[in-house]
């Protein structure tokens, strides 16, 4: 019988950008209108008035460091496969695999903990981007920065790459 193989988590595959750099052209733009899409609506929830200014000065900022953050909690997950591949985990391996988080309660756990790394990245780089923002609140840059770590999490984590 022949293994299937499916390819997941499209926004940001770092695997795969690896194999094929063109995927680049759609993990860019995508990511892009996420972050800007996020960003807009917790504006629109705060029923903040200067939308478009704000949306300006920071589009940019929250992208790359979304980008920063999810290669912290990428490396986090390459670190959980390398730590079981070490000599003498054979035994462990043979149960936890990394690339399938619920195939056992240690891979979902380990994958937890990358989103939620990855996720607090996220917040505290946005709270630091929006530091020289004068047009927010100390209180609107805490929700801003909390509702783009929680929504742009890499939650796709979770999908099994295979």
């Amino acid at each position: 019988m022949k293994k299937q193989v499916k390819l997941y988590n499209v926004l940001f595959p770092v695997w795969l950008l690896w194999l094929f750099p063109q995927v680049l052209l759609i993990v860019l733009p995508g990511n892009l209108f996420i972050d800007c899409l996020v960003l807009f609506c917790a504006l629109r929830a705060l029923k903040h008035t200067q939308k478009g200014a704000v949306l300006r000065q920071l589009w940019w900022k929250f992208w790359l460091l979304g980008f920063a953050a999810d290669l912290v909690g990428t490396a986090w997950m390459f670190l959980g496969w390398y730590l079981l591949s070490v000599p003498g985990m054979e035994t462990v391996v043979r149960y936890v695999d990394m690339l399938r988080p619920f195939t056992h309660p240690l891979a979902f756990v380990w994958t937890l903990a990358g989103v939620i790394i990855a996720g607090a990245c996220i917040y505290f780089f946005d709270k630091r981007a929006m530091k020289k923002c004068e047009l927010l609140t100390p209180r609107e840059k805490h929700i801003i920065a909390l509702t783009m770590a929680i929504v742009t999490a890499p939650w796709l984590f979770f999908l099994p790459i295979y």
